[in-house]
């Protein structure tokens, strides 16, 4: 249990401890206690303490329970809806990997290429696997372009890799010695499968994933597109009253538009059902074989014979209380998400929240605990 809570805890995204025990402790002394009913009074709670979002938990593909509760708009009071689109942040990942492994069974690229083979970078003995599993010691790009990057302009990865090369800061370690998670890592793979493929990476993920998937409500949208879509769920933070207004009236929500074009560590816009879609075509071979998907979802080997528990995409438990279990979390300005997977009983949770509320974690604990017994 341990370790399941400490999966579902990635990215600084705080898990209630003393509540799952607490959830564990009832249906131990009270066998009618109901999961079901866990999960309907953590949705209620949450409504009542203000979370905004969509709930959606799946079995084998099919549809246990879809609830939108809160806002697509607090300030306007638009309702919103099961289908409504959130930016996904960093759940992104997991589609530019499945990129890049496509490219692989092209013969377009493999794992343990170096990544000199197709970028220009100042370090040297890094491989796409490192960059897949977080493990290259690349530091952090967003740290370099908020120093020198004129932000009246709108950055891409040409942009990013030039100021990777000028200003070169250190490598944080030798690569395949640690785990730390690298957005920088995920902007250069981008990049990769454009070099490699000759292609545009928005192009492909809608040529190679979206559209054979029938994904209709995915996307790499621009800021611009994303105004035009009337079902996109808006990020909200608190303001100093206390009360929830759109994220990008923050200074902090500022790197979204100056950092507008990069491609990779983010920017796939989706709903519930269409990452349903998404969970569903992983079980089979639509899009890779099934030796590359075991790949993808197998721990990294450090230099030391440490095994990190990051894979292509997807943070890997082998061992939950449930079977084995990937997951990945997203953060942006307003939106939490996060997309959990038991891969042995096939099924999914899916949480997309677009009021950044601390509830979506109980939420993600009572379904999880629901699934059990559905």
């Amino acid at each position: 249990m341990v370790s399941f809570i400490r999966k579902l805890s990635l990215h600084a995204m705080y898990i209630h401890r003393p509540i799952l025990l607490l959830i564990f402790f009832l249906i131990s002394v009270s066998p009618t206690f109901s999961q079901e009913k866990i999960l309907q009074n953590a949705l209620s709670q949450a409504e009542s303490n203000g979370f905004s979002g969509v709930v959606l938990v799946a079995e084998n593909g099919e549809i246990l329970l879809e609830k939108a509760i809160g806002y697509r708009s607090f300030e306007e009071k638009v309702p919103l809806q099961n289908r409504d689109i959130f930016e996904l942040a960093s759940v992104s990942k997991q589609f530019t990997a499945m990129l890049i492994m496509i490219c692989k069974e092209k013969g377009l690229l493999d794992f343990d290429d170096p990544v000199e083979k197709y970028l220009e970078i100042p370090y040297a003995g890094i491989t796409i696997r490192h960059l897949l599993t977080h493990t290259s010691g690349l530091p952090d790009y967003q740290d370099i372009m908020d120093e020198h990057w004129d932000k009246s302009k709108v950055a891409g990865n040409p942009e990013i890799l030039e100021y990777l090369n000028r200003y070169a800061p250190p490598k944080l370690f030798e690569p395949g010695e640690m785990y730390q998670y690298s957005n920088t890592g995920y902007v250069l793979l981008g990049s990769i499968v454009e070099k490699a493929s000759g292609k545009d990476f928005v192009e492909l993920a809608r040529a190679w994933i979206f559209r054979p998937l029938k994904m209709e409500s995915t996307d790499i949208r621009s800021l611009e597109e994303k105004v035009s879509v009337v079902n996109f769920a808006a990020g909200h933070l608190k303001d100093s009253l206390g009360n929830y207004v759109n994220a990008n009236k923050f200074h902090d929500s500022d790197y979204t538009v100056w950092l507008g074009n990069r491609k990779g560590p983010g920017r796939v816009s989706s709903n519930a059902e269409d990452l349903l879609k998404w969970d569903q075509a992983l079980y089979s071979q639509k899009l890779v074989k099934k030796a590359t998907l075991d790949e993808a979802m197998a721990p990294f080997i450090l230099n030391d014979n440490r095994r990190s528990y990051y894979g292509f995409g997807w943070e890997i438990d082998p061992k939950s209380p449930f079977g084995k279990m990937v997951l990945h979390t997203g953060d942006n300005p307003g939106y939490k998400t996060i997309i959990v997977r038991f891969i042995e009983d096939k099924k999914t949770v899916i949480v997309l929240n677009n009021n950044y509320h601390p509830d979506q974690m109980r939420i993600v604990e009572a379904a999880t605990l629901a699934l059990g017994k559905w």
